[in-house]
Parts: structure tokens; C-alpha cells; sequence
């Protein structure tokens, strides 16, 4: 029982880190967000290509026999072998888009954002390095341990000068 116990805490916490969240976020954003992007390759960019010739990507393709046959009523292929790189081109397209719109609407302002935050915070202080005096008494001590051979105990926090040992 203790086992399915220390199973089912370790699952609780496997679920409740914050990357599996943000993970199953990410999910259900991008499956919305999916929607956005086909209703702009459908609604701007397949039209501009249309401009240039068929409205559906999928029209665009390539015969690679001599005799190329198509089912008039069905569209289906019925004859030879057919290069549909048109739905290449569309899938690559929606891709860049994608890309394009994630990056320069999310990704550069959460970016800078987080840049703002990080100029807000003070700069962590950085151990102070010791004055002249603390390093000029640290010599006298060490010296004065070399000579006596009696070991000196460091007067400044850094300690360095103090703690290292003699070669008699």
C-alpha cells in the first residue's frame, strides 16, 4: 500500500511542477491558435497566390510521366505520377507564418518585457574586495607568523594573505 502511495505523490508532483502546466498550456493554445493562422494563409496569402494563378495551393502540382490522367468528376488521379507541391508549399507557408506571428507577437514582447523587469531589479552586490590596509595588515601578519612560526589568524574577511602556509 505504501508503495501505491509513494506512486500516486510522485505522479501528484510530476503533475503539479510548473512545466507540465505550462506544457498542456502551450497545447491548447496552439490547437486555438492553429485556427488563427489557417484562417490567414485561407484569407490573405491564398488569395495573393491566387493572384498569380489558382486560389488553392493544392491545384499546383507536377506530372513526372509522359501520360498524366485525371477523373474529371472526381479529381482523383487515375493515370501517372503526380508531385503535389503545391500542398508542400502551403504547409510551408503556414509554417513561416507561424513562426513569424509567435516570434513578433509573443516571444519579442514577453523578451522585453522580462528585459524591463530584469533593469528594475538592483544589481546583485559583489563581494567587496578588500582595502590596501586589509591587505597591507594581512602581509604584516604573515610575515610576522613566518617569523615567529606561530600561525596568524586572518584580521580581514578575505583571508587570503593570513592562511597560507610557509615553506621553511
Amino acid at each position: 500500500m505504501s508503495e501505491s502511495k509513494g506512486v500516486l505523490q510522485g505522479f501528484k508532483e510530476f503533475l503539479m511542477r510548473g512545466n507540465v502546466i505550462e506544457l498542456a498550456v502551450a497545447v491548447v493554445v496552439g490547437a486555438a491558435f492553429t485556427n488563427i493562422v489557417n484562417a490567414v494563409v485561407k484569407g490573405i496569402i491564398n488569395p495573393i497566390v491566387g493572384a498569380l494563378g489558382s486560389q488553392n495551393l493544392d491545384h499546383y502540382q507536377s506530372c513526372l510521366t509522359a501520360t498524366c490522367a485525371k477523373d474529371p468528376k472526381t479529381g482523383a488521379f487515375t493515370d501517372g505520377i503526380y508531385i503535389l507541391w503545391g500542398s508542400v508549399l502551403s504547409a510551408a507557408l503556414t509554417f513561416l507564418i507561424t513562426a513569424a506571428v509567435v516570434y513578433f507577437l509573443m516571444i519579442l514582447p514577453i523578451n522585453k518585457w522580462k528585459e524591463r523587469q530584469a533593469a528594475k531589479q538592483p544589481a546583485e552586490a559583489a563581494p567587496a574586495s578588500p582595502t590596501e590596509i586589509e591587505l597591507l595588515t594581512e602581509i604584516r601578519d604573515a610575515l610576522i607568523a613566518q617569523r615567529t612560526g606561530i600561525p596568524s589568524v586572518p584580521s580581514s574577511p578575505s583571508g587570503t594573505i593570513g592562511t597560507q602556509k610557509t615553506h621553511e
